[in-house]
């Protein structure tokens, strides 16, 4: 007698990937998969097809080249359980602003073929949840723009969706809107939510993402905790600040063959701030030395592990807010 098991459908699952408008190629052969109850971060610059994701796996776009499934349904094929299984928050709030708040969850969750009832009581589930009931039957044109940003996200959740997309959902927010929609992140994760996160702050996606996919012209060309990205880089990260800035052109050619093959080292001059990727284990003591020696005052000096910034530079030789393709192929 055979025991057969029904294995859960993956949550996002992308292979070969391809998307082009005219001569500019969006997403050149991306392959991705996200696990269940994951936070996936997609990090990469302006114009490396962050966006262009999102829209192929929301259905509103489709691939020149390749599969996209959302729960085990193709994207293309079978896209209704496709937008069933999904809730998408963009850059923009996609809110109404001449309805309330609540008349716009409502009738998201009648889009979701959900009872009248069953979606008013949805409504005032998620106005609760997001702190918003106090401004439940205000005009959304009323709304600040952190209010309206909670809103949208709310009615990401209505329908109560197993794959949440966020497009750089934080674009624009003050740092304690931000914090606030990073705890729903943590909390969507802990209940079981898988999400994709594609952003263009270092910071979120070591925050937030247990995964990160590094991104750039289309393609996926790192993947890993961030830890192993970090670890990927092979160096350490010395940064010195001088007592006196102004010191800071001399006490560079100093530290030079301290830095490891094919780096150099960087000088912000006005803050007095040296970086140096390392390898040596006396790194530390070598630079104060030389330093000392040459009457430059140490003012702090701290030996890291590379950050996101420094795996990103590593990867693709500029940082994420570098110019790149026209800012709708994101």
């Amino acid at each position: 007698m055979h025991t057969y098991i029904d294995t859960p459908p993956c949550p996002v699952e992308v292979e070969d990937l391809a998307v082009a408008y005219g001569k500019v190629t969006a997403l050149a052969g991306l392959s991705l998969r996200i696990d269940a109850g994951t936070v996936m971060g997609v990090l990469g610059p302006n114009g490396a097809g962050k966006t262009t994701l999102i829209r192929v796996l929301s259905t509103l776009l489709h691939p020149s080249r390749g599969t996209a499934r959302v729960m085990g349904h193709d994207v293309v094929q079978d896209p209704l359980p496709v937008r069933l299984a999904i809730g998408l928050a963009g850059q923009y709030a996609a809110v109404d602003q001449e309805l309330t708040g609540r008349e716009n969850l409502e009738m998201i969750g009648r889009l979701y073929r959900l009872p009248r009832a069953e979606a008013r009581r949805r409504a005032g589930e998620v106005l609760e949840r997001f702190d918003l009931t106090a401004a439940a039957d205000r005009r959304v044109g009323t709304y600040s723009g952190g209010m309206r940003r909670r809103l949208d996200l709310a009615a990401s959740l209505t329908g109560r969706p197993p794959v949440l997309l966020l497009d750089e959902p934080t674009t624009g927010l003050d740092p304690r809107s931000r914090q606030e929609l990073w705890a729903i992140v943590d909390e969507l994760r802990a209940e079981g939510t898988t999400v994709l996160l594609t952003t263009q702050y270092l910071e979120e996606a070591d925050r937030l993402a247990q995964r990160i996919a590094v991104v750039d012209a289309g393609t996926v060309i790192a993947e890993g905790t961030p830890a192993e990205l970090k670890a990927g880089v092979g160096t350490d990260v010395l940064r010195i600040r001088l007592h006196e800035p102004a010191t800071t052109a001399a006490a560079a050619p100093l530290l030079a063959d301290l830095a490891a093959t094919g780096t150099t080292v960087g000088a912000d001059c006005p803050a007095g701030e040296l970086t140096v990727r390392v390898t040596r284990p006396d790194a530390s003591a070598e630079a104060l030395r030389r330093l000392d020696h040459r009457g430059l005052h140490v003012a702090t000096i701290q030996l890291t592990q590379p950050s996101l910034d420094d795996v990103f530079l590593t990867l693709t030789g500029r940082t994420t807010t570098s110019p790149a393709l026209a800012e709708e192929l994101r």
